[in-house]
């Protein structure tokens, strides 16, 4: 499985971006796929999940209202679209993909997931 996060940038304060994350070498159809962000000396974080099957998604409280997260199976990719950013939201994000429950089980710890992109810069300056 190869993940490729796209969309990242420098914007301003109260700006949108749309992160992508385009997938090869296998389906989603049995996969959670989530949204993490790494600020420099800082844990990796959760931002948002969603089930590849049903749609459903799940968000961290820093971002519910302010994000969403979905999908387009046509083109095996997930989409993080961010408004109203914060120069808190700085970070690297990266999507990865939990095989682990064949999507029965929404998992929001990161080691959970199997595969990771290589990561995209998000820097919002106030």
């Amino acid at each position: 499985v190869q993940l490729v996060e796209s969309g990242g940038g420098l914007v301003q304060a109260g700006d949108s971006l749309r992160l992508s994350c385009a997938a090869s070498g296998r389906t989603f159809n049995n996969a959670v796929i989530g949204w993490f962000r790494q600020a420099p000396g800082k844990e990796r974080e959760f931002v948002a999940i969603i089930r590849w099957s049903a749609g459903d998604t799940y968000y961290a409280d820093s971002v519910k209202g302010r994000f969403t997260i979905s999908r387009d199976s046509a083109k095996n990719t997930v989409y993080l679209q961010m408004n109203s950013l914060k120069p808190e939201d700085t970070s690297v994000y990266y999507c990865a993909a939990d095989f682990g429950t064949a999507g029965l089980v929404m998992r929001s710890d990161w080691r959970a997931f199997d595969y990771w992109g290589q990561g995209t810069q998000v820097t919002v300056s106030s």
